[in-house]
């Protein structure tokens, strides 16, 4: 059977990491698009604002297919590569890791930098709960308010949510159902006479 489950953070955590006086703050935060990415950055941005780097990785989709490494003004590869990699190594999507560094007056090169953001990283993910979520299809179920019951006899099944529903003469029900499931529940829908599925 195919994978229709990943994982990711339930919520948002916080770390920290100092070496030679420079301090590394770690935020992960729970994100589903890219526009919840650039508000949670302005976020981090303001709260920060006397930082000399925000340093980011995020991870976004349940295939994990979008993605982005962010240096921010240090040397290419020693900050949003390490963020990154430890994502990978837990296994998640969905997620955005800012790491944000007070200099500390000393510099501590190129594996000193990787070592630092890959600890800060390490620690924000550490501190946050992994949880596991299944891929969900969205469609929209129109039928006739007659066939009502044989409906909802299907939009029973453990693995459909409905998100809304419109009854009149013709019902229009929106409703999320597993990936695993989709096909299957597509088919017995059709089956009764004048409904409509359409994915959204």
């Amino acid at each position: 059977m195919f994978e229709d489950t990943y994982k990711t953070i339930e919520r948002s955590a916080e770390g920290f990491y100092s070496e030679k006086r420079s301090k590394f703050i770690a935020y992960a935060f729970a994100v589903s698009s890219e526009n919840d990415v650039k508000q949670r950055l302005a976020e981090i941005q303001k709260k920060h604002w006397d930082a000399r780097h925000h340093c980011y990785a995020y991870i976004l989709g349940p295939r994990k297919d979008a993605y982005r490494l962010n240096d921010n003004g240090e040397p290419s590869g020693t900050a949003g590569r390490p963020i990154y990699g430890q994502m990978l190594s837990k296994d998640i999507t969905d997620t955005l890791i800012v790491v944000v560094r007070y200099f500390g007056g000393i510099k501590l090169g190129v594996s000193g930098l990787q070592n630092a953001y890959k600890a800060a990283a390490k620690d924000v993910l550490d501190n946050a709960k992994i949880i596991e979520k299944t891929i969900q299809i969205k469609c929209q179920v129109t039928f006739e308010y007659g066939k009502m019951n044989e409906v909802m006899q299907i939009l029973k099944n453990p693995g459909i949510q409905i998100l809304n529903r419109q009854s009149d003469l013709r019902c229009t029900y929106s409703i999320s159902v597993r990936l695993r499931d989709f096909d299957n529940i597509v088919n017995s829908l059709l089956k009764i006479d004048a409904t409509e599925v359409v994915r959204l």
